[in-house]
């Protein structure tokens, strides 16, 4: 057992040791000593976005705190079943950062994590080129994803892009232009085919969400209806709608078993909800995390479910 196995195990029984209302606490008390430089950056950050519950210190508004410990009181199995299962230990201080963060509101292990070699999703250790890869890019936003994969891989067989804003898209169709069998679809992804409402968000519309309720109607597909093709490759990033979306392609994971590059941090759930869902529909996955995002809050947390047999 190495520090990073010690620390993991140290960190997590003494969660467990805790009741509610002592995590919450101590979360409390540890994010109440930061400087005011860094809770100030986390709030202005958390308040762009309103995934992981509001914070607000001098409002004495804890609501992201209460999510976290939520998460950590109701889920610390699921956690250690994850840490258990995940390839490599660069994984393994990514999910150690997070936690660490969660409960102690402690960066160290965050800024460690970061991934400074490789382009946002495509980690060449892990994924190799494939001339025959059917990639799927959800939450294609400007086309910025799939120009940094085929700058990474060159070759591929096509390549579906699924985004909801149709001011994006029209930005992504510009940008993808010159590149061939690319079908861009004005669809959101979910685990049904229905019709719901996009919420723009006023700061960035690469944060764009769908609910039952918003501003503008969109139509909503699953990968099983709408791609009949086999798929070799899915990334996810859809603001929080990734956990739908992968249950809506069941039948692609069962019968495919693609890599899949999915966001996992848009709440606190999905970095334990999601591995165990693709575990529980099929268990011919490796399982690794990636960290490409803001110190002060982890964000752009990457699931890579790598087929065993790659």
């Amino acid at each position: 057992m190495n520090n990073i196995d010690i620390n993991f195990k140290n960190l997590i029984n003494e969660i467990k040791e805790k009741n509610y209302s002592e995590i919450f606490n101590h979360i409390k008390s540890t994010y109440q000593k930061l400087s005011s430089f860094n809770i100030a950056s986390i709030e202005i950050f958390l308040a762009q976005f309103g995934y992981w519950g509001k914070l607000n210190y001098n409002n004495n508004e804890f609501e992201e705190l209460e999510n976290r410990t939520k998460v950590l009181k109701e889920n610390i199995n699921d956690i250690i079943w994850l840490y258990d299962n995940l390839n490599d230990y660069r994984s393994k201080i990514v999910l150690y950062g997070i936690i660490n963060y969660w409960y102690n509101n402690n960066f160290t292990y965050l800024d460690k994590a970061y991934e400074k070699n490789y382009n946002h999703y495509f980690d060449l250790d892990l994924i190799k080129p494939n001339k025959d890869e059917v990639f799927i890019d959800i939450g294609s936003y400007t086309g910025d994803t799939i120009i940094d994969f085929i700058n990474t891989y060159k070759n591929y067989k096509k390549i579906y892009a699924y985004e909801i804003t149709l001011e994006s898209i029209n930005i992504m169709r510009n940008n993808l232009k010159s590149y061939k069998d690319i079908i861009i679809k004005n669809n959101a992804v979910a685990d049904k085919n229905t019709i719901m409402y996009i919420n723009n968000n006023t700061n960035n519309s690469s944060a764009n969400t769908i609910d039952t309720n918003g501003d503008t109607p969109i139509t909503c597909v699953t990968l099983d209806n709408d791609i009949k093709e086999k798929i070799t490759m899915i990334k996810m990033d859809i603001e929080g709608s990734e956990y739908n979306a992968l249950k809506g392609c069941i039948n692609h994971l069962k019968n495919d078993t693609p890599k899949l590059l999915i966001s996992v941090y848009h709440n606190h759930q999905d970095i334990i909800r999601i591995p165990k869902l693709i575990f529980e529909t099929n268990n011919n996955y490796k399982f690794y995390l990636r960290c490409y995002g803001n110190k002060y809050y982890p964000t752009e947390i990457v699931l890579l479910a790598i087929p065993k047999n790659l």
